[in-house]
């Protein structure tokens, strides 16, 4: 086998899949009515004009058109990185106490002002790559503040990590859940996962010593409270003290989790952090391909007390290619580099919906689409596949 020739073919097929994603949002998600981009888009790609608007999905857009911008570098991309980012600063930022709110309604007017800490890395997440893209500084001001502000009002210097949300004035709130499927404790792996993420790309453009030792901290809660070394997987939800409430795995996030430490530990260069990473991503990816995946190499949702929601969620099919490409880069064994391919076979045949755009939410075992998942929402958005498209086409060029 060729590895240089088909290495050469999926890169290009992974740059027609990220034009592919891009021209979606860029010609169905655009809302010339009032502002910005669409709150909803169905299953079959019709459009809610009135549905609400996410904080997260408006962050999720910008850093993509501003990430697609910094790798394909067309006009195009750069007009509607400047939408999604005047947008955002317009109408999710906080004039008064600062962060971004959660939602607004189809017109911009705030819904619900609550300040998860979620919302607020995934605005660095998107002021810091708008930046690199267009360096504009009020945009790397933007990103700066928000760390300053989880530092501040989020980080628990005592018992160390970070919890989940606050109000608008930063008061504590009874009700910290990210969603109405998440628990309701103080802390969980997933907020800690996305602060961790717009940390390190922010460090990319402003490296900062606090902000060095604040992605270090990260690494270390994850290190020592949030991955279960006996069972490969991540932990999800805590008390303030890290005493585990959960027994739920999610395979998505194991495997999104295991790259982007690496990736965290890499950008600042600390030695001992690199190598406990390494060892914890192939820990955590080969938990997930034994556990949490079919024969056909997709990955199943999550498990929790041995049962097994076996539907093929977007997201963590996205994640499963970066997290197993990043394997093989780390050891070198061929197996993760067939995982890949097997991986995005599936995507192709099954995910990818070729009549109406973008990619199914969801499909079921057998390879059904569910018809009540969104193409657009609060949380369906071009984020995950397409920095899988953009992580996979810069690894290639890496090879």
């Amino acid at each position: 086998m060729n590895i240089q020739t088909d290495f050469s073919k999926l890169q290009e097929e992974f740059l027609d899949e990220l034009n592919n994603i891009l021209e979606f949002w860029s010609s169905q998600a655009v809302d010339k009515e009032y502002g910005g981009f669409v709150g909803q888009i169905n299953h079959f790609g019709e459009v809610n004009p009135k549905a609400s608007k996410g904080a997260v999905l408006n962050a999720r857009i910008l850093w993509t058109f501003a990430a697609a911008y910094n790798v394909i570098g067309s006009e195009k991309l750069a007009v509607l990185a400047d939408r999604a980012y005047d947008y955002l600063k317009s109408y999710f930022w906080d004039a008064e106490n600062g962060g971004l709110i959660w939602e607004a309604d189809h017109l911009g007017n705030p819904v619900n002002t609550r300040k998860q800490a979620y919302a607020q890395g995934f605005g660095i997440y998107a002021f810091s790559e708008y930046y690199k893209a267009t360096g504009n500084s009020e945009s790397l001001n933007y990103a700066k503040s928000l760390f300053q502000l989880l530092e501040k009002h989020y980080r628990d210097w005592k018992l160390g990590g970070y919890i989940e949300a606050l109000d608008k004035s930063w008061n504590p709130l009874e009700d910290m859940r990210l969603s109405e499927k998440d628990a309701n404790y103080p802390k969980s792996m997933n907020t800690h996962l996305h602060i961790l993420e717009p940390y390190t790309n922010l460090y990319r453009v402003w490296p900062d010593e606090q902000l060095k030792n604040s992605i270090l901290h990260l690494i270390n809660v994850f290190q020592s409270k949030i991955i279960d070394q006996n069972t490969g997987h991540f932990k999800l939800f805590f008390e303030m003290d890290w005493t585990c409430r959960s027994e739920l795995i999610s395979y998505g996030h194991d495997i999104e989790g295991a790259w982007l430490l690496r990736e965290a530990a890499n950008e600042i260069g600390i030695k001992e952090a690199m190598e406990a990473t390494k060892k914890s991503a192939l820990l955590l990816v080969d938990s997930t391909l034994a556990d949490g995946t079919d024969t056909d190499g997709s990955l199943f949702y999550e498990t929790e007390k041995g049962h097994t929601d076996t539907d093929k969620h977007w997201w963590p099919q996205a994640e499963a290619m970066v997290g197993v490409m990043d394997s093989w880069q780390i050891s070198g064994d061929k197996k993760y580099l067939n995982k890949v391919e097997l991986v995005w076979a599936f995507i192709k045949e099954n995910m990818i919906d070729y009549e109406n755009g973008e990619w199914y939410g969801r499909i079921d075992k057998q390879g059904n689409a569910i018809d009540t998942e969104d193409k657009a929402g609060f949380w369906k958005c071009p984020y995950h596949n397409s920095r899988a498209m953009i992580e996979l086409i810069n690894r290639i060029k890496e090879v």
